[in-house]
């Protein structure tokens, strides 16, 4: 028996995906944008980073914008692109020592990466603003 459920919810599994994966951004850029002053820079300084207290603010605010408009669908391609980023670094700088599986490691980074390069590449999908977006512009529909 084949399985039909692609060919039924195929439009919706990139909205589940960006919604998911969007407010996961929000909540951690909103947690650093909230932290007190020179906390999320410390960190930052702690695991390495170079100007810390620029990157920690940029970071910051590219989790929280970035999973606003994963959510929306809204420049979608480019913020899968600058949140990848973000995860690469993070894989690599922070939780690559601790491993695959534990407190900090990389199992949620390394998660998220594969879901924005997932979204990355099928696209934002139908309920979209990128997709209205582009209906309008083309003429179709």
């Amino acid at each position: 028996l084949k399985c039909k459920c692609g060919e039924k919810w195929q439009e919706i599994a990139p909205l589940i995906l960006r919604i998911v994966i969007g407010v996961i951004f929000i909540a951690h850029g909103w947690q650093k944008i909230s932290a007190p002053d020179g906390v999320i820079e410390g960190f930052f300084s702690q695991v390495g980073i170079p100007m810390a207290g620029f990157f920690a603010v940029l970071v910051a605010w590219v989790e929280f914008l970035g999973g606003i408009a994963l959510v929306v669908g809204f420049l979608t391609h480019w913020a899968t692109k600058l949140l990848g980023i973000i995860m690469l670094v993070a894989i690599f700088m922070v939780h690559i020592k601790v491993g695959l599986i534990g407190p900090n490691s990389m199992e949620l980074p390394l998660s998220l990466l594969a879901g924005l390069v997932s979204i990355m590449i099928m696209g934002p999908g139908k309920y979209s603003i990128d997709c209205w977006k582009n209906t309008m512009v083309d003429g179709n529909k």
